[in-house]
């Protein structure tokens, strides 16, 4: 496979045609609680606030409750007879561990119990044009998950043409979905780059929509920009429909 050639061919198209669009949504159909991925990636997180993290999951229903590695075990443990999925991350927030690093922390967390992983890229890399080792790297991190991979672009700091490369790596690679942002950059999940994702994978993998989206109005807003998957600390705002000025992821 030709991995430069395929980014380059995406780019002459994203240049030529690209025409965002935008994905029609029926409010009295939809329930925002089954596209949430319910979030506490904050260095200070504690056992406690993780255990809460847990209960209104839980409570709520949502997706997935997404944390740090080291809380892998106590998640699963504290979400079992739930339909509610462990997810974590991986070279979070950076990106810029070794492969290596990425691929032993993948086989770790998974072995105790993750069953998704969120892996940031190695952005430098990308931005520099190294594609055969953004795709390695993803590769790497899919073949030891056997589980499903989330590829965080951290789109805050990426061009639309970067932007468009990481995805179509990210899909040569074999992940299950590109992500917006790791809720530590300089901004996050934006309305125009969900579109612009969900075009550049062609429709065949699935883009979430993370980092500052913490109402209602903003999760319908990704939903309709094309976003099936949703990461963030306002769950419960968000589903119970109360607007909150609180920031981080």
């Amino acid at each position: 496979m030709d991995i430069t050639k395929a980014v380059l061919e995406k780019l002459e198209e994203f240049k030529k045609n690209y025409k965002p669009e935008t994905v029609e949504i029926d409010l009295k159909k939809i329930s925002l609680n089954e596209y949430i991925d319910h979030t506490n990636l904050k260095p200070t997180a504690t056992t406690s606030e993780i255990e809460l993290l847990c209960k209104e999951a839980i409570d709520y229903k949502f997706k997935g409750v997404c944390v740090n590695p080291s809380f892998v075990p106590f998640v699963v443990q504290k979400l079992k007879g739930s339909s509610v999925l462990t997810v974590t991350v991986i070279g979070f927030p950076l990106g810029a561990t070794s492969t290596y690093s990425k691929v032993e922390e993948t086989k770790w967390a998974v072995e105790n119990g993750a069953q998704e992983v969120d892996m940031v890229i190695h952005i430098g890399k990308l931005k520099e044009g190294d594609y055969e080792y953004v795709y390695n790297d993803i590769r790497s991190v899919v073949e030891a998950a056997k589980v499903p991979v989330k590829v965080i672009i951290e789109t805050c700091f990426l061009t639309d043409e970067e932007k468009v490369a990481a995805c179509v790596l990210s899909k040569l690679a074999g992940a299950t979905f590109v992500k917006t942002s790791t809720g530590f950059g300089t901004g996050g999940a934006k309305f125009e780059d969900v579109q612009l994702m969900r075009w550049a994978v062609d429709g065949e993998i699935q883009v979430k929509a993370s980092g500052g989206v913490r109402t209602y109005e903003d999760a319908i807003k990704m939903l309709s920009a094309g976003a099936t998957r949703i990461g963030t600390s306002s769950g419960v705002a968000i589903v119970t429909n109360k607007a909150t000025g609180q920031g981080g992821y």
